[in-house]
């Protein structure tokens, strides 16, 4: 009796060996064979027959929704970074962009548990390859819950998820620019680590003011925007001679607004088509910026040029148009668009009309005052006995901001800097006045 316990006890333990080993060989095939939601229906099943008598649900929130960037992908991402434990042993590292601190996130197939309102959550982090495009592996995340909390999760949960999420993207301090990658049809972020500000700008105080004043308008005018039936943009031209501190300006901006700055080279567009896509994948809460439009060919104004190929330019007059304000501005919200131009004058009529660039600012010499701002930034003095000779000189020179601030740079002392600014004035006074005999 007892030999014939011991040979069931066997053969119990033999089948269960068995069983688990071709679980295992099936869950190691599946991995490399099947897609992820496949494979997600294939252990549902299993699940259901040898598991618990409890029904699942699963949702995936892929990068991409439509042709354009899911936010809500962004949103569980940020979410997950918070609830990584001890628990999980299967995680990724690496440096972040500020402090250089170190960084963790899951990694694919890691299991994180998170708990709302007494219901129980599983993520994961998956990527379903693209044996074709390797460049355009589809990366997601799936949830999964008990059935029965289907209606708490897709009314409570998820919009506490996304609600959390932008509500940290409105008081970021680190901002991101991003630029358009060709190959994986992408934006790709690097650290935005540019210190300007408006106390740190060296233009004219009514200008300054002008400029804060419009952007509280535009950030606090969603219904605003929302009564009038207009899309929740806004535009501006930003034009004067190099070196006037344009794009300090853009940067302050974005460090004022709380915006990534998403940088269209237009020249790196093959067609009207891929600066579409480009703009469809860039989020809300965007400062989109075009920066030396003029060296566009396309943008030029038609009836001050003769003989200009309309196909010279990849990308046309009519195309950047559309991007602008046509439909496809109806995908996402909040958006500043900023363009930048040495030659004002050589721009197409269309392309600066108000709706389009609402707002023109005019950047040009050091003045007075913008030089008294640098001199703060730079050196750390509010006044000085070498102050006035330098207004003197200023007041019949053009000096951009750049030729100032480099040569401050030459010195900590202040009378030394300040000295050797004169004679640099001096100098091009000098030149100047060969240059027109």
């Amino acid at each position: 009796m007892i030999s014939g316990l011991k040979n069931t006890t066997s053969s119990w333990f033999e089948a269960y060996a068995a069983f688990s080993t071709c679980i295992m060989i099936l869950q190691t095939a599946t991995d490399q064979l099947l897609p992820l939601r496949i494979r997600s229906f294939i252990f549902s099943i299993f699940k259901r027959f040898f598991g618990s008598d409890d029904q699942y649900d699963t949702l995936t929130i892929d990068n991409r929704w439509e042709s354009h960037c899911n936010e809500l992908y962004e949103a569980a991402k940020q979410h997950l970074s918070s609830k990584i434990t001890r628990a999980n042993k299967n995680l990724r590292v690496g440096v972040g962009w500020v402090d250089y601190e170190i960084v963790v996130a899951v990694q694919e197939g890691e299991a994180v548990e998170d708990v709302f309102d007494n219901i129980k959550i599983t993520w994961r982090f998956c990527i379903e390859e693209d044996a074709f495009r390797p460049s355009h592996n589809k990366r997601m995340y799936v949830l999964s819950f008990s059935e029965n909390d289907r209606e708490k999760v897709m009314g409570s949960y998820l919009p506490h998820v996304l609600r959390t999420y932008m509500a940290i993207q409105k008081e970021k301090t680190e901002m991101e620019i991003h630029t358009w990658d060709r190959d994986d049809r992408s934006w790709e972020p690097s650290p935005l680590d540019h210190p300007s500000t408006f106390d740190t700008l060296a233009i004219e105080p009514e200008l300054k003011k002008g400029i804060v004043d419009d952007l509280d308008r535009f950030l606090t005018s969603e219904d605003f925007y929302k009564k009038v039936g207009k899309r929740w943009k806004r535009g501006y031209l930003l034009y004067g001679p190099p070196g006037t501190g344009k794009s300090s300006l853009i940067a302050a901006i974005a460090n004022y607004s709380k915006y990534d700055v998403y940088n269209l080279e237009l020249s790196a567009f093959s067609s009207d088509d891929e600066l579409m896509i480009a703009l469809l994948h860039s989020p809300g809460r965007s400062l989109i910026v075009v920066e030396d439009i003029d060296c566009n060919k396309a943008v030029h104004d038609r009836s001050k040029e003769v003989g200009v190929d309309p196909n010279f330019s990849k990308v046309t007059l009519s195309g950047l148009l559309n991007a602008m304000d046509g439909l496809w501005s109806s995908n996402g919200d909040e958006r500043i668009i900023v363009f930048t131009t040495n030659h004002k004058e050589r721009l197409d009529p269309a392309l600066l009309r108000p709706g389009r660039m609402d707002m023109h600012i005019h950047l040009s010499f050091c003045t007075v005052n913008g030089f008294r701002i640098l001199a703060s930034n730079y050196l750390d003095v509010q006044s000085h006995p070498l102050f006035e000779q330098v207004d003197l000189l200023l007041e019949k020179l053009e000096v951009t901001p750049a030729e100032v601030a480099e040569e401050l740079l030459k010195s900590d002392d202040a009378d030394v800097a300040l000295g050797g600014f004169i004679e640099f004035l001096k100098q091009k006074e000098i030149e100047g006045c060969r240059s027109k005999h």
